[in-house]
């Protein structure tokens, strides 16, 4: 068995690069999150939660990845600056909010300003972050409360943020969370004394007061540099800390060390197949980052592990888990990368290739999942040393690596993206086969891939979700981010038609934004593939 918290916090690197967080910050949220709670008295159950919340807290940030791309120009500098900027504040939304977007994206300050403008005037729906979010944290079996927590990330204290509810129909887990992580990514980019100061501002907007008021200072000692003082005579505060404690200037702490000091007994286990559900589910997060990119990791994730059974590995599981993760490095790359209809610039080529490097990177950081990171991060490499992100050889590479590269290589050519339509079976097999002669790829792991495949179209799963064959039809086009009208236009009804059969789908598989309705359909095999 093998302790959840371990994996999730080693995977919690992709949701600090998909955020534009330094490397950690959502370790050391969720271990101040808990000190907060102690220290306020709550149960050590409040405590699980918010220390699986906190970790989390940007588990959906991929939701609404194509949108933000689309609007601002970049998703990634737009999350960072909507929690670094008080948005109830004109003034410092003009200092950090545009300016920090505006340096992202490459666009100029008045657009950026315009942009935010009208998207603030827009009746804004229910929130896909928040939708994802929740049930990415069900689908990791984090249970109920961890869930309602998440699905209230995006709700203020004074009731306008979403969803539309206020002060203590808030979940307390939740308005302890919004304190340690303002706390903490305050603290990290402009020091402890600015987080406190922005702490009490935001309180009664942003933050519930009384749990404002019982943070002190001294819940981040060892996670982030603090300025020395010398010691006061004894005084409680708030947060149940002593002024008489002298404050270290060092941060001393391994934030993933210290978050699983802290978890509350009994910690969560997960075997061997809870490990794979936790790769598929962060491989369909990763997806989120592009309608042409869904279903993709799971469908890598398939061919590669029954190629790797075909072929008689040892590791077969293995090789699956490592399909379901080969991609999470997209994350740390903006989604105008992945949705950019035409070729790419030389240096958006070099953002692309980031991404196996942030692969293999935040893989190594997990206990349980250290032993895939080459392989996972080996996908784009070739036999012959003209891959990416190192241009290693055959040498160098494992047979999982280069089941994977090969798995990698067929699903990507059935698969429209932005630039090309989709190869057909037929003409992706004949591609694979033609990388192998040339030395590209290994011919055995080629031919063990084009087995996998089988070269037919799998059954469509009917029935999923009460949705009828034309609703099925409806969500696939949906999922890849075409309006209604674009869907009539498709499906040869009218525009109304169209938007009746999404509203429809919305209220029987029980999500509300285009990001949540992919989820549903990754996770229940709808997306139809070439």
């Amino acid at each position: 068995m093998i302790r959840l918290l371990a994996i999730l916090g080693g995977l919690s690197g992709a949701m600090d690069l998909g955020s534009g967080s330094p490397l950690d910050e959502s370790l050391t949220r969720s271990v101040v999150a808990v000190r907060l709670a102690r220290a306020l008295g709550c149960p050590e159950e409040d405590a699980r939660v918010v220390l699986y919340a906190s970790l989390l807290e940007h588990l959906g940030c991929t939701a609404a990845s194509y949108e933000a791309a689309g609007l601002f120009g970049d998703d990634i500098s737009l999350v960072r600056y909507s929690f670094l900027a008080d948005v109830e504040r004109p003034g410092d939304v003009l200092r950090t909010f545009v300016p920090g977007v505006s340096a992202a994206s490459g666009r100029r300050r008045a657009q950026t300003l315009l942009t935010a403008v009208r998207s603030a005037r827009d009746e804004a729906p229910p929130t896909a972050t928040c939708e994802v979010a929740r049930d990415a944290a069900v689908g990791l079996g984090l249970g109920d409360a961890v869930a309602q927590t998440l699905a209230h990330v995006t709700a203020m204290w004074n009731g306008k943020g979403q969803p539309h509810v206020a002060g203590e129909q808030i979940p307390v887990t939740t308005r302890i969370m919004h304190v340690a992580g303002t706390a903490v990514l305050l603290a990290l980019h402009a020091g402890p004394a600015t987080a406190l100061a922005e702490l009490r501002r935001r309180a009664g907007t942003h933050l519930d007061p009384d749990v404002v008021a019982g943070f002190d200072v001294g819940l981040l000692e060892g996670l982030v540099d603090l300025p020395e003082r010398p010691p006061a005579p004894a005084a409680a505060t708030p947060g149940g800390l002593t002024d008489a404690q002298p404050l270290s200037a060092p941060a001393t702490l391994d934030p993933l060390e210290a978050a699983l000091a802290v978890e509350p007994d009994p910690a969560l286990l997960v075997d061997e197949g809870g490990l794979a559900d936790v790769a598929r589910t962060f491989g369909h997060l990763v997806d989120l980052k592009s309608p042409w990119l869904h279903g993709h990791s799971a469908g890598v994730a398939d061919l590669a592990g029954d190629a790797a059974e075909i072929l008689g590995l040892p590791d077969a599981a293995r090789v699956r888990i490592a399909g379901h993760l080969h991609d999470l490095g997209r994350i740390g790359v903006s989604s105008r990368i992945w949705t950019k209809p035409g070729p790419l610039t030389a240096a958006e080529r070099d953002q692309a290739r980031l991404h196996p490097y942030y692969t293999e990177r935040i893989l190594s950081r997990s206990p349980a999942l250290a032993d895939l990171a080459h392989v996972a991060a080996q996908h784009h490499e070739r036999c012959d040393g003209t891959g990416y992100h190192r241009g290693l050889r055959a040498a160098d590479l494992s047979m999982p690596a280069r089941v994977l590269a090969a798995a990698d290589l067929y699903r990507s050519s059935v698969e429209d993206r932005p630039h090309r339509a989709a190869l057909t079976a037929d003409a992706a097999a004949g591609r694979l086969r033609s990388e192998a002669r040339t030395g590209h790829l290994d011919p055995d792991a080629a031919a063990a891939v084009l087995r996998a495949a089988g070269h037919e179209r799998p059954s469509r799963p009917a029935g999923v979700g009460g949705l009828t064959d034309r609703q099925v039809q409806v969500l696939r086009l949906l999922t890849r981010g075409l309006t209604n009208r674009e869907i009539g236009d498709r499906l040869g009804v009218s525009p109304r038609t169209a938007e009746h059969h999404v509203q429809d789908i919305y209220v029987r598989i029980g999500v509300s934004t285009r990001p949540a309705a992919a989820l549903f359909a990754m996770e229940h095999g709808l997306l139809e593939t070439r």
